[in-house]
């Protein structure tokens, strides 16, 4: 960065007109320090960003993903990867509040922060007590790209556990369209049904992807 005026640097900068005044790649070098020999921390910044798509692309990244950018290894790879987690955890309510599940619009403002751009799909349940507060999230299902294998035991084995009056289903679509696929609306009508013979009712199934959501209960696909 030594091209750079010193008082336009990212640390200057940063302390003269706050953190919501530096350009994402400004952020971006912060995070990562230094560059490596011959370059600066900025010019590392703009490569990553260019690689992945600007900080939304480097939500959705993998650490072998980062590591394949030059100059960026396991180190470097691992800060931007606890930065991004970091940053989604600011986003998720404390575990000390009780949010109240009445619209799918609450289930959904919960769970984009944290799923919305996972680069998998993952497959849980928000778990309510009797006035729909959450108790706890749970992922039940771990997928790959595109898919995600769910068996109603486990649904409703982490239900049951904690003694769960009823849950709203939730998965991610990494694709970034949150539109229900045939299988998700047949697997929803098969946890419903699930859901009646143990006593559980089944709210709703809101799928998330990025910043939107579907609620397949509002849209009436079950």
């Amino acid at each position: 960065m030594k091209s750079i005026e010193p008082h336009d640097r990212p640390r200057e900068k940063l302390q003269r007109v706050g953190a919501g005044g530096l350009g994402d790649n400004e952020l971006l070098a912060l995070v990562l320090g230094q560059g490596p020999a011959r370059s600066g921390a900025l010019e590392l910044a703009n490569a990553v960003l260019a690689v992945v798509g600007g900080l939304h692309g480097l939500a959705r990244a993998s650490m072998d993903e980062l590591r394949r950018i030059p100059g960026i290894g396991d180190a470097r790879a691992a800060q931007l990867l606890a930065a991004v987690e970091a940053g989604r955890r600011t986003l998720v309510r404390s575990r000390r509040e009780r949010p109240q599940i009445l619209h799918p619009r609450n289930a959904a403002e919960l769970l984009i922060p944290q799923f919305g751009s996972q680069p998998v799909e993952h497959f849980g349940v928000l778990l309510l007590d009797t006035k729909h507060r959450v108790m706890r999230t749970s992922v039940v299902s771990v997928g790959s790209v595109d898919t995600s294998v769910v068996h109603p035991r486990e649904v409703f084995r982490a239900a049951a556990t904690v003694g769960a009056a009823a849950i709203v289903l939730f998965h991610n679509h990494p694709s970034g369209d949150p539109t229900p696929s045939t299988d998700d609306v047949v697997l929803t009508q098969r946890l419903v049904r699930a859901g009646d013979l143990m006593g559980i009712q089944v709210l709703d199934h809101v799928i998330v992807a990025e910043s939107r959501y579907h609620s397949m209960r509002e849209q009436k696909d079950f």
